[in-house]
């Protein structure tokens, strides 16, 4: 399964997607393709304002069951965490190429604004990865990594407590000086003598 995702990673699928399905092909592997974009999570979102060749079903909820199944394998291109501003920027875009969409409403007041808020906020944040990792949400090291790492320690050997600093005293000092004059213009590449040490 490859997963289409917004604008920027789209570009990479553009070249990533033809060697992944030339390699699946070569061991007899069919590549399919689920649209998690925000735009395509945003109509999911709101079938009841969109014509049936509108409307989209909803990729990342049928996603999010088929990576609990042992058989599932996802290629997922990175996806924007839509913040509030993205989120309106790609509503405004779907409603300028014809689709019924309600605005989002930034400070809703009856019951019907705060129903259309609710459900663009589930589209809002990083909504995709909790949703895919339900089927991979262990993020513990595997027992025979930890018995490699025990048994092939790291080569700077183990940290001490009483470590300390170059003998500057300088570890979580910070000095700030005031000026009475503004900074005078000083040649490229020249070192401030008055810049705070931290």
């Amino acid at each position: 399964m490859y997963t289409k995702v917004d604008e920027a990673p789209e570009l990479a699928s553009h070249s990533l997607l033809p060697i992944v399905r030339s390699f699946a092909e070569a061991a007899g592997v069919s590549i399919e393709t689920r649209d998690i974009s925000l735009a395509g999570r945003i109509l999911a979102t709101f079938p009841e304002v969109l014509t049936d060749e509108q409307k989209q079903g909803d990729d990342l909820a049928w996603l999010g069951d088929w990576v609990k199944q042992p058989q599932a394998n996802v290629i997922k291109l990175p996806n924007i965490s839509a913040s509030e501003p993205q989120l309106v920027a790609a509503i405004k875009e779907l409603q300028d190429q014809g689709y019924a969409l309600p605005d989002y409403p930034y400070s809703p007041s009856t019951d019907e604004e705060k129903a259309v808020r609710a459900k663009y906020d589930t589209v809002k944040g990083s909504a995709v990865n909790p949703v895919l990792r339900e089927g991979n949400s262990d993020r513990r090291a595997a027992a025979a990594v930890k018995k490699f790492a025990m048994a092939n320690p790291h080569r700077m050997g183990e940290w001490s407590s009483d470590t300390q600093d170059q003998g500057l005293g300088d570890v979580g000092r910070r000095l700030l000086l005031e000026r009475e004059e503004p900074d005078a213009p000083r040649e490229p590449g020249r070192r401030r003598e008055d810049r705070a040490r931290r």
